[in-house]
């Protein structure tokens, strides 16, 4: 079982401005709940029992709510609204919860080097603070990353997604390794954002991944992007040619 899991949660939200300008974009609501809460719920579900948290600057609002209330949960008890108090049932879950700060928006890579220490030389997941997964009718996206990862200890499980080639630029898109079955993909390359002329599939990734603790020292020796950012993808794509087995696991 994987006990530890890694939510990147420093990029700036360009996308979404100008309401992520003064606001963490994995704490807009989604119905009741910020964003990034429904992430920690879906890791706990899976028996995720330790979390790091990588935020940067206007964040503190997420190390805020997964703070438990002492005050707030005494005034709900006095004034005796168990709805209220079911509300923040989320804080009691068996999760610890750590946090560390990317300074600079330097790459998904970049934020997921500073897990190392967390990690302590054991498989882990990443899962991004911005990306809700959720089926009521399958099982759960990670559970079944889990179970294959079980099967194939010590490679790398991604998460995956079709995509129409006019959007391939968006994504790191991986490059099947022979027949593309309804279950798993076995990988044999991956790119980050590449050309639709140039793109060897419309694969891609879909905000989750296990990843083997090598994955460190690959990330190490990547090559910062023309932007200046070091990518997570190329990190795998590295692991990939020295021989780490990959398999993506469809939604």
């Amino acid at each position: 079982m994987i006990k530890k899991a890694v939510i990147p949660a420093a990029g700036l939200g360009t996308r979404m401005l100008p309401l992520t300008k003064s606001q963490s974009k994995e704490m807009l609501p989604i119905g009741s709940k910020p964003c990034i809460q429904y992430i920690v719920e879906e890791l706990a579900g899976c028996g995720v029992e330790e979390i790091l948290i990588i935020t940067g600057q206007k964040k503190r609002a997420i190390e805020d709510h997964f703070d438990k209330d002492n005050e707030l949960n005494r005034l709900l008890h006095r004034s005796e609204q168990p709805d209220l108090l079911r509300a923040l049932a989320y804080e009691d879950m068996n999760v610890q919860f750590f946090y560390t700060r990317q300074s600079s928006p330097t790459g998904l890579g970049d934020a997921i080097r500073l897990a190392e220490s967390f990690v302590n030389n054991e498989p882990f997941i990443v899962a991004l603070g911005d990306s809700l997964i959720f089926s009521q009718n399958n099982p759960p996206l990670l559970e079944r990353m889990i179970n294959l990862y079980t099967q194939n200890p010590g490679a790398m499980v991604i998460g995956t997604r079709e995509v129409s080639r006019d959007d391939v630029s968006k994504y790191g898109i991986i490059k099947p390794a022979g027949e593309v079955t309804g279950n798993a993909i076995e990988i044999a390359d991956v790119v980050e954002k590449p050309s639709p002329q140039t793109a060897p599939s419309t694969i891609a990734f879909a905000a989750r991944y296990i990843l083997p603790p090598t994955i460190f020292s690959a990330l190490e020796r990547t090559s910062p992007s023309k932007s200046g950012e070091i990518q997570l993808t190329d990190g795998i794509r590295l692991l990939l040619k020295e021989g780490t087995k990959g398999y993506g696991v469809p939604l």
